[in-house]
């Protein structure tokens, strides 16, 4: 009764319509639920960035194999924008799983059916309950053998205070601020202006950039890069060292708009309040220190929502809020993007029998997922639920030496760009044998 229960997919994103291509592959039923309005709604909202990682590294290969039998031809060279990446991967993908997937659809709460969290007696033995809120329509449940959850982390966004917590007055002034990459194309609300720039990842960097190029063209426009760090230390990336070319030209060419006076570095600047001036958002520091700007944006990373998880019992690691098997692996204060090990369903298990974190919401606030990395976590995951052990403990990745990825502000999960993150959140980091924002 219970393996005729479909595996629920949350997201369908590129970690969860990877999870999808493998299940149908092995003949495991499955239903994808995604809050969005089309598949991959988190990458469309970073279409205009262009990913770290060629078209070799963004591809799973269950999704490879599914598409092959449509006549589909995957994409060989070049660096992708988001919206490329779904237009010659992920939408072709979803359409071939779209009698898995079910849109406008968000997941509030996930639970045992009969058993809060409190509950041993039989616990193991009772199949999920997933419920729904639609778009349109009543909420309702499901009922699932497991729960793969790569819903990601693009939704819940860090805030500008530096103690984590939105600083004083900034929801207040939400309207004044942006928490994602803007799309510089469309110069009006930036040419002539003052932008300020909170972040040290490299969306903070993508951002930093394409201000530079406008203050270029018109001295009128100005940009102050705002760090909480004393020193930039580590804040231009790993240059030359870095093997992911297009990652490491991104931080050389930022040293230079900052040394040849495009861009107003100001370290130490720990935002404390967020206040208004006739209109105009001013930003206060701990130490007093104040900037008013036309603009702000705030690229301070990403954090996984948990909120519909807590009635499942999670062991998650206290600082990065990742599973707790993965976190030393993942800390962004010991690891850069390449150290880190592929991980698989066995580093992924929960106290929750056959419920997984996998994608970018698997390693919590760490910023250095990348995209291939991913793809390896459901491949192992999906194989560990349809019964093949052996293939799930198997490792089918090795991951490259990408220099520096630490740093507030790079989710190496969304794609960002040649002046920018890949992979999500956003910076989803696509990486070289792995993902971006």
């Amino acid at each position: 009764m219970e393996n005729a229960l479909p595996v629920v997919v949350i997201g369908a994103g590129p970690q969860g319509l990877a999870a999808a291509a493998h299940l149908r592959e092995r003949n495991v039923p499955a239903v994808v639920l995604e809050a969005g309005s089309g598949p991959a709604a988190a990458v469309a909202e970073w279409g205009h960035v262009r990913l770290f990682s060629e078209w070799p590294e963004l591809i799973d290969t269950a999704g490879a194999r599914l598409l092959a039998s449509t006549g589909w031809s995957a994409p060989t060279s070049g660096y992708p924008t988001g919206a490329q990446w779904i237009e010659k991967y992920l939408e072709p993908l979803a359409h071939a799983l779209a009698d898995d997937i079910r849109y406008g659809s968000r997941v509030i709460g996930v639970s045992r059916l009969g058993r809060d969290r409190l509950v041993d007696a039989g616990r193991g033995d009772q199949p999920f309950t997933v419920h729904v809120e639609p778009a349109d329509g009543e909420e309702y449940r499901l009922q699932a053998r497991a729960v793969i959850d790569a819903s990601g982390t693009w939704s819940v966004p860090n805030p500008a205070g530096a103690d984590g917590l939105p600083a004083l007055g900034e929801r207040a002034a939400a309207d004044l601020l942006s928490y994602r990459i803007p799309d510089f194309r469309d110069r009006e609300g930036f040419e002539g202006r003052h932008t300020v720039v909170i972040g040290s990842g490299h969306s903070a960097l993508t951002a930093v950039l394409a201000l530079a190029r406008m203050a270029r063209r018109d001295p009128s426009t100005t940009v102050t890069w705002a760090l909480r760090r004393a020193t930039a230390g580590t804040a231009f990336g790993g240059g030359e060292a870095d093997e992911l070319p297009a990652r490491g030209a991104l931080g050389i060419r930022a040293k230079e708009a900052v040394e040849a006076g495009l861009v107003d570095l100001v370290t130490g600047f720990r935002v404390e309040r967020v206040a208004r001036d006739e209109g105009r958002p001013v930003l206060i520091a701990e130490d007093g220190r104040t900037l008013t700007a036309d603009r702000v944006v705030v690229l301070t990373g990403f954090r996984p929502d948990l909120s519909f998880l807590s009635e499942l019992r999670l062991e998650l690691d206290p600082t990065l809020q990742a599973p707790v098997r993965i976190a030393a692996e993942v800390d962004p204060n010991v690891h850069s993007c390449g150290s880190v090990a592929a991980t698989g369903a066995v580093d992924l298990a929960q106290p929750e029998p056959d419920f997984y974190l996998v994608g970018a919401k698997s390693y919590g606030r760490a910023p250095t997922f990348l995209a291939l990395t991913g793809y390896e976590q459901v491949r192992s995951v999906v194989a560990e639920l349809a019964g093949d052990h052996a293939a799930a403990r198997r490792v089918e990745l090795a991951l490259p030496d990408t220099g520096v990825c630490g740093g507030a502000g790079l989710f190496d999960a969304s794609g960002v760009s040649l002046g920018g993150a890949c992979c999500t959140p956003p910076v989803l980091q696509i990486g070289r044998t792995p993902a971006t924002v």
